[in-house]
């Protein structure tokens, strides 16, 4: 039972209408006000929730008012400022290090460009889609979280496992101008319906449309992370 490659398109569109009724306004949930706030936000993300990320930004983002306080910063006092994160020891340093970086390379401003950001510390694919799409309004590709990963896997969009292969998949099969929704669209999906385990099929809008309906899925990615 699955969904062969040539009817991917289709099964895709069907997705994304069922999913854009079920979630009419999906939204990024990570609190934000700047550019660099957003980077820090995602860097934050990995493997934590956003409403934790929340919680100790709203604190963060007042200490810290730009790059150069955190390329100026303690790490230790600065790990200690969000210790309830994450490896946040791990996050500190790279927070510091790429803020040192949009200081002296890119004269304090977030870059722009898919390369440029992923040669920041911290930052990979992933968190640079997510800058470029809602710091930039540039969409370069599809952000590809557990969400994603997991739902995209049972749906039989992609075999894939890892992110990039997944993402691939995915830019291949859903419209350019659905990339930045499909994932927050697959995010609301995830939290509601599609959870890592236990997922509700019986009251779930896609249940005809996926193969994996009704069958233990080996495909659980329960981290916590959203990004």
């Amino acid at each position: 039972m699955g969904t062969a490659l040539d009817s991917r398109d289709g099964q895709v569109a069907e997705v994304l209408d069922r999913l854009y009724e079920e979630y009419p306004d999906p939204e990024i949930s990570l609190n934000f006000s700047t550019r660099l706030e957003l980077l820090v936000a995602v860097v934050l993300s990995a493997q934590c929730t956003d409403e934790r990320v929340n919680a100790v930004t709203a604190d963060l983002f007042e200490k810290y008012d730009g790059p150069e306080a955190y390329a100026a910063a303690d790490v230790e006092e600065l790990a200690a400022d969000i210790d309830s994160i994450t490896y946040y020891n791990n996050k500190a340093g790279y927070i510091r290090s790429a803020c040192g970086d949009i200081v002296e390379k890119h004269d304090g401003e977030v870059p722009d460009t898919m390369s440029e950001l992923t040669d920041l510390a911290g930052v990979g694919r992933k968190t640079a889609n997510v800058v470029l799409q809602h710091g930039h309004d540039l969409t370069e590709g599809i952000v590809v979280d557990t969400h994603v990963q997991r739902i995209s896997r049972r749906l039989g969009l992609t075999d894939e496992e890892r992110p990039e292969a997944i993402e691939e998949d995915l830019m291949g099969i859903v419209p350019r101008e659905d990339w930045k929704e499909f994932t927050h669209l697959l995010i609301s999906h995830g939290r509601a319906t599609c959870t890592a385990r236990n997922p509700d099929c019986e009251d779930c809008v896609l249940e005809d449309v996926c193969p994996s309906s009704k069958l233990d899925s080996d495909v659980d990615l329960a981290d916590g992370s959203e990004w």
